[in-house]
């Protein structure tokens, strides 16, 4: 009698087991249509085409940008800003954009920040989108980007165990119209 009391409770078990795995199976599978990424990975900026490394931080609401020799200037009386982007391999590019607005920043442990936001083409894997970032000097930071959540939310799953899992596979990224 305590073998098929023993059996019946294994078999129950197992038959339950296998529903609640069937679950997570399910939950994870909706999360497949998402490139999964590492915390650091190489992205494209457009219309420069050039590659720089990146920290993606969920922590972080917008993107920000390395931007050195910054300088704002007038077209047809509009704010625009130039400055210099080096990526890791020692390339530099000059950048013009238009400024989009200031915005401040909220930093641990130190005063809000205003800094000129621009909008500029990103590419990571296959995904490209037009957003906004905002531009700080990086110098003294591993990466020339950070990847806020505007950019990620909707196609990625960050996996902090990876770093550099995709290469950018985008052509160019057309501004929003």
């Amino acid at each position: 009698m305590k073998k098929r009391v023993r059996i019946s409770s294994i078999i129950i078990l197992i038959s339950f087991s296998t529903f609640l795995l069937a679950g997570i199976q399910h939950s994870w599978s909706s999360e497949t249509d998402k490139q999964i990424v590492g915390w650091v990975e190489y992205v494209t900026i457009f219309p420069e085409n050039l590659k720089v490394k990146a920290k993606l931080d969920t922590g972080a609401t917008n993107s920000s940008l390395n931007a050195a020799n910054v300088a704002e200037f007038k077209r047809k009386g509009e704010t625009f800003v130039r400055f210099d982007l080096t990526n890791w391999k020692g390339r530099v590019e000059t950048i013009e954009a238009k400024v989009i607005r200031e915005a401040k920043i909220k930093q641990h442990n130190s005063q809000p920040e205003l800094r000129l936001v621009i909008r500029i083409g990103l590419c990571i894997g296959k995904v490209s989108k037009e957003v906004e970032v905002n531009l700080v000097n990086r110098s003294n930071f591993n990466y020339q980007m950070l990847i806020g959540r505007s950019f990620l939310k909707g196609d990625f799953v960050i996996d902090p165990a990876k770093s550099f899992t995709l290469q950018a596979d985008c052509r160019k990224v057309l501004p929003n119209e």
